[in-house]
């Protein structure tokens, strides 16, 4: 029987240093993760003030500046990009979405 009462003792001592072992870590990891959305909070709150706050001095837009008429040589140049999309087009190299998103690009550029 003094066996039988050592090996429950064993077991309890085993199971109660588990026990609070367990109960440190999970109350480090709950102040870890407390700490981490104080500060997720705190910059959520932030954002949104500054977000919302009215503003005092209006941010003037600035000066639109005219277009100039691009060059001689950039427009033949433009024009020589175009009739080789084309050409790709027609030998079935780029399809019709590749082709406007190509051409849009040449155009605005």
């Amino acid at each position: 029987m003094p066996g039988l009462l050592r090996g429950l003792a064993r077991t309890a001592a085993v199971a109660g240093t588990a026990s609070a072992v367990h109960g440190r870590i999970q109350r480090r990891q709950d102040a870890k993760f407390a700490q981490r959305d104080a500060e997720t909070a705190a910059k959520r709150d932030q954002a949104y003030a500054e977000q919302t706050a009215p503003q005092d001095t209006p941010q003037a837009a600035p000066p639109a500046t005219p277009q100039a008429a691009p060059p001689a040589s950039a427009t033949s140049d433009r024009l020589e990009q175009l009739k080789s999309l084309g050409e790709l087009k027609q030998s079935g190299v780029l399809t019709d979405a590749e082709f406007q998103a190509q051409k849009a690009k040449i155009l605005a550029g």
